[in-house]
């Protein structure tokens, strides 16, 4: 029964970040989601009261609502979002975790970073800043990149905000050249039909209720498609994937040989008596107890501990029947997996390159991968999005800050991948420069030969 109830209130926090250019109104929109949810303690209200920003000149909430998000103190001062500020709301239908993701080109780290913990994604076009006079009408670049980010972080739920439609007095036909231009774009770079609702964070217009200055407008709210999504957990349907981070063993107090295997399902469910494989060795075994949470030993396991079955997200220890090989990364799959990941030595990845340093043939890279580090060899530069004009161009030697590129890379020791759009979890990696130790990269892997 407990564990019924964990799925569903899972299933019921809807993990959103906000993306756009700068200025776009993120923050605001956000803080109007809080106030207007009545989310915003009395004492907030009237702090923000005293350090109204000059970018706001009228509001009926009085108050900057940006501010609410931008926690910094250089945020305040400048009216920039640079770090990504979580924000926690509710309705009597949902549970919310926002991430206000920066607008700069210089911090696209950031929001990939929260773009990668989120489930939907909230795109705002600041409508005073499209170019109507061409055809279709000329989105900003940092609005292309983000969406173009979006699509390859493989996020679930799209939903474009056309912002600041009050200074067009909520023009149709304003609206609809704009949702021709975003409707241009997502046919370029992949992502399904987006869903596109006309707003004006700084008053409030179709982000919580709807507004009476859009007849036109037959579709939801922001809110209200944000609480109709079904966000229950894809990866549960899909196939088991729990990597090893450490393995346990009884503190010498214990009579038996307790030997446990902790870490998180990343994918999947698994339940006592189930028959699993364990990669790179391939060998099987039985599932014979699983614990929750981080036990590392059997004298800290106690009976309420003890499950027949765990789901994805999960922290779990667990005992196999069989005295096998397994050590820290090795990765548990179902016996039965009709389609298991490749080991693999040579993988082909789209990055999204985040460090100042451009990435080189030259330079020694680190691949950390689930539970494994592996040195990688940066093998060619296949192709790099421009985000401009949204086609590829190849013979490139370099990747540099913020661009998106297709990279092939020979690894030091083979890794048990999958393919990104089989497994977001297991086909995902973080790319480290030996040198400086800076996380420089993103990557989703696209192709992988086996050995």
């Amino acid at each position: 029964m407990t564990q019924s109830n964990n799925l569903s209130a899972h299933q019921n926090v809807v993990r959103f970040i906000t993306a756009g250019s700068v200025d776009d109104g993120k923050s605001t929109l956000i803080g109007r989601l809080l106030y207007d949810t009545k989310s915003i303690l009395v004492d907030q209200l009237e702090s923000l009261s005293k350090t109204k920003h000059a970018r706001v000149t009228s509001s009926d909430a009085g108050v900057d609502l940006a501010l609410l998000t931008d926690g910094l103190e250089a945020e305040r001062e400048q009216g920039i979002t640079i770090d990504v500020a979580y924000r926690y709301f509710s309705t009597p239908k949902r549970k919310f975790i926002v991430a206000d993701a920066p607008g700069h080109e210089q911090y696209t780290r950031n929001l990939v970073t929260g773009a990668s913990q989120s489930d939907v994604a909230v795109i705002l076009v600041d409508a005073t800043r499209v170019d109507l006079s061409t055809k279709p009408a000329s989105l900003l670049a940092q609005t292309k990149r983000h969406s173009a980010i979006v699509h390859l972080l493989g996020l679930r739920h799209v939903v474009f905000a056309i912002n600041k439609m009050d200074l067009f007095n909520f023009d149709e036909t304003v609206f609809n050249t704009i949702k021709g231009s975003i409707q241009d774009l997502t046919q370029k770079i992949g992502l399904p039909t987006p869903t596109l609702i006309p707003v004006s964070a700084l008053l409030g217009a179709n982000v919580v209720t709807a507004s009476k200055d859009t007849p036109w407008y037959k579709g939801p709210t922001l809110l209200e498609w944000l609480e109709g999504l079904d966000t229950s957990p894809q990866s549960e349907k899909t196939a088991l994937r729990f990597p090893v981070q450490y393995v346990a063993r009884q503190d010498g107090s214990a009579s038996d040989d307790f030997r446990g295997y902790l870490g998180q399902i990343e994918s999947g469910s698994i339940s006592k008596g189930q028959k699993i494989k364990v990669l790179p060795g391939n060998s099987e075994a039985t599932i014979a107890e699983i614990y929750l949470g981080n036990r590392t030993n059997r004298d800290q396991v106690d009976g309420n501990n003890a499950v027949d079955f765990a789901h994805t997200g999960q922290a779990v220890a667990i005992r196999l029947a069989e005295d096998i090989d397994v050590s820290r990364g090795c990765l548990f799959v179902s016996a039965d997996d009709v389609n298991p990941p490749t080991l693999s030595k040579h993988i082909s990845a789209d990055l999204c390159w985040l460090d100042s340093e451009p990435l080189s043939l030259s330079r020694k890279y680190a691949l950390r991968h689930t539970s494994n580090t592996v040195g990688a060899k940066v093998k060619g530069i296949q192709r790099v999005l421009d985000v401009e004009t949204l086609s590829h161009a190849g013979d490139i030697h370099a990747l540099t800050s913020n661009e998106i590129g297709r990279v092939d890379f020979v690894l030091q020791k083979p890794i048990v991948a999958d393919l990104f759009e089989q497994s977001q979890h297991t086909g995902a990696f973080i790319l480290i420069d030996e040198a400086t130790n800076h996380t420089v990269a993103a990557g989703m892997i696209r192709a992988a030969t086996a050995q």
